[in-house]
């Protein structure tokens, strides 16, 4: 019988997380506004678990990440969280034990978080012993190592998106310079900045790449097919301080990845897709060996080929005739290709065949004008966005 995998998506916000259903996410993780990893993307609160239920329904499952470092004046804030979420949510992504001991009271089921850094199998051994039902493995293990551990537990794996230098993102760069700490969700990536080599008495070292604590992106689609042999059960995208836009790409170039062998041509054509959102240049991580200086980025911002400029919003929407109307706050022309995103809508793609001006047929809509022009389904208040090449 063919292994059923589950692709993982990163849903910052209600568009995202639409989105990455759309695009066929087998499950969704997701922080509240507190004592989650990734505390600057919008996240949800505890009311919202209703509607994430809805969108999400008995096909795609819901974790909670509560992954940061947990101290005492908060515990009772914790635990009053967790007997909320309790039977709204599949799994709590944790690794501080306080929060360990608190799914177990209410009788939760708990995956461990990569912060944990689970490396080896007596490790497996002993959060399995504790209740766990799943571990996100540490970053710095290889397909054989994985293989392993994987015979002891359900195990997901990391294959896409944003590599901390630091031992699975226990990085205190941030804490230390700006009293911010990533371990508390509150990263500012000074590590993507470039930096010089200093001496004492002015002396300076010319090095060939300044950015020598940035990490280029993972990015396994060309190896995906061993990641599937190794006995991983969860593919787990990172990114949820990104854009609907790029979790629909990432989405719909691993799922398809997953269900089939991709030939050379499909594995081209889909690193192009990636290439054109966010990244700092790609690279196998730890899978296949230590990563080398090749796999610094060379960058400080983004690698992407495409970027996405804001042109208005939608003020209505026709279903009969399929037509809406944007207010556009920069200029939309005939061939422009566009992205639509929304709460409910997600995130709908087209390119601009016609545009017309109070019934009249025009070849660009300026800054300040009402346009109307042919959409499949959107909503009053989706942003509208061309789309670019970054060069």
């Amino acid at each position: 019988m063919k292994q059923k995998y589950e692709l993982l998506a990163p849903a910052g916000n209600f568009p995202m997380l639409t989105t990455a259903i759309k695009a066929g996410a087998d499950a969704v993780y997701f922080g509240l506004q507190e004592f989650s990893m990734r505390e600057s993307a919008k996240n949800f609160k505890i009311s919202d678990l209703k509607n994430i239920k809805k969108i999400c329904g008995k096909r795609v499952k819901m974790y909670l990440t509560l992954n940061t470092i947990i101290y005492d004046n908060e515990i009772k804030k914790i635990e009053k969280i967790i007997k909320e979420v309790k039977n709204k949510i599949d799994a709590i992504i944790c690794w501080d034990f306080s929060i360990i001991q608190l799914c177990k009271k209410y009788k939760i089921p708990f995956h461990i978080s990569t912060q944990a850094s689970v490396s080896n199998i007596n490790t497996a051994k002993f959060y399995k012993k504790l209740g766990a039902k799943r571990i996100i493995l540490a970053r710095e293990l290889n397909l054989k190592q994985i293989k392993e551990i994987s015979k002891v537990i359900d195990i997901e794996c990391f294959i896409h998106g944003a590599m901390c230098s630091s031992i699975s993102g226990r990085c205190f760069t941030s804490q230390f310079l700006f009293n911010s700490s990533a371990n508390r969700g509150k990263c500012l990536h000074p590590c993507r900045r470039s930096y010089f080599v200093r001496d004492d008495e002015g002396n300076e070292l010319k090095v060939e790449n300044n950015k020598i604590f940035s990490a280029k992106d993972l990015c396994t689609l060309p190896f995906i097919d061993k990641l599937k042999k190794v006995g991983i059960t969860s593919f787990k995208i990172e990114g949820r301080n990104r854009d609907s836009r790029y979790v629909d790409i990432v989405v719909r170039v691993y799922k398809k990845a997953i269900n089939k062998k991709l030939t050379k041509k499909e594995i081209d054509n889909g690193i192009n897709e990636l290439k054109k959102i966010y990244n700092k240049g790609f690279s196998s991580g730890f899978y296949l060996g230590v990563p080398t200086s090749d796999d610094f980025a060379n960058i400080e911002h983004s690698a992407s080929t495409e970027k996405k400029h804001f042109v208005g919003k939608i003020t209505h929407y026709y279903p009969k005739i399929k037509v809406a109307t944007i207010k556009l706050v920069s200029n939309l022309k005939v061939g422009d290709e566009i992205i639509i995103i929304g709460k409910t809508t997600g995130l709908e793609k087209s390119f601009v065949k016609h545009i017309e001006i109070n019934k009249k047929s025009v070849k660009i809509g300026k800054k300040n004008e009402e346009v109307g022009i042919k959409l499949p389904l959107v909503r009053k208040n989706d942003e509208v966005y061309v789309i670019k090449c970054s060069t």
